[in-house]
């Protein structure tokens, strides 16, 4: 994947070294370390340069990031997308269930980074797989893919300042409250590798719900993330008495659905680049309706 960012120096730049610019426009060191280990990945006016050069009204400065080889370990493998939204700087996909994001043990060959490198690869371009939201092997919906490393590094710090808005529907056992927010840290579950617990001295988690609809026995939420936690949905309705169907973890009961009733939903964030600011939803799929269609 090669991507090419050109940028036009004004009055209000003259003087900055081409660090600090690139500093000033959400390059981390990381990607200007990245940017100068070849020649020709940062240019002034078509010339090369090192990072300490002054810029001058009027030049013209462009950074080059380039993807020469696809992820190490993770196999070109064939397989649908649904794809919701894609440019020069981002992926947005429609996730299914029983698809994990990253190869794990026993999906080393079916998980999504599989497909979305098979999709460039396809096109003759390798790809670094970049996962900026993630969500569980279980949890359908939306997946924010980033194409390059200046993408990669903008969303990631996105998230860190919560500035990507998560919003999920989940079903649970149970009436629940018409709103509320749980707030309760989240720790490892000692001995698992993959469990988590309620734990006093965990990382601070916060989940705020709504209830949409409640028939059957069951509960619509709409529930958006403060945090992001492993496991954080699913364990904070457990805590408060509405445990999602079908979790395989914390509540194996599978008589409505075959996975946890869990999707991301709504999605608002600022494009990497342009800082426009892009919504998205997902329709709630089939096996998580058929539990209220009775």
């Amino acid at each position: 994947m090669k991507r090419i960012f050109r940028y036009n120096i004004t009055e209000k730049d003259v003087g900055k070294t081409i660090e600090t610019f690139l500093l000033e426009h959400e390059y981390t060191p990381t990607c200007i370390k990245s940017l100068k280990k070849a020649e020709s990945l940062i240019t002034v006016n078509g010339v090369w340069e090192f990072v300490n050069k002054k810029l001058k009204e009027n030049d013209i400065l462009e950074t080059v990031f380039v993807d020469e080889e696809s992820s190490e370990n993770v196999p070109s493998v064939e397989m649908s997308l649904d794809i919701v939204y894609e440019d020069e700087d981002i992926l947005v996909l429609n996730k299914p269930a029983n698809l994990p994001i990253h190869p794990t043990k026993g999906y080393e060959y079916t998980n999504l980074a599989n497909g979305v490198v098979d999709y460039y690869e396809k096109q003759g371009i390798p790809f670094v797989f970049r996962s900026v939201n993630r969500i569980d092997k279980n949890t359908t919906g939306l997946v924010i893919i980033a194409k390059n490393m200046l993408s990669g590094s903008i969303l990631g710090e996105s998230m860190r300042n919560r500035e990507i808005h998560r919003t999920y529907l989940a079903v649970t056992e149970g009436e629940l409250p018409e709103k509320g927010t749980v707030d309760l840290p989240i720790g490892r579950r000692e001995g698992s590798a993959v469990e988590r617990c309620i734990d006093e001295n965990g990382a601070k988690a916060v989940t705020h719900f709504e209830r949409l609809y409640y028939a059957n026995g069951y509960s619509l939420a709409q529930i958006r993330l403060e945090t992001g936690r492993t496991h954080q949905i699913r364990l904070h309705m457990r805590a408060i008495g509405h445990p999602l169907p079908a979790d395989e973890l914390y509540n194996p009961k599978f008589d409505v659905i075959e996975r946890h009733a869990l999707h991301s939903w709504k999605l608002e964030f600022p494009h990497p680049i342009t800082k426009k600011i892009l919504r998205f939803e997902q329709e709630m799929p089939e096996d998580m309706k058929n539990i209220f269609k009775k």
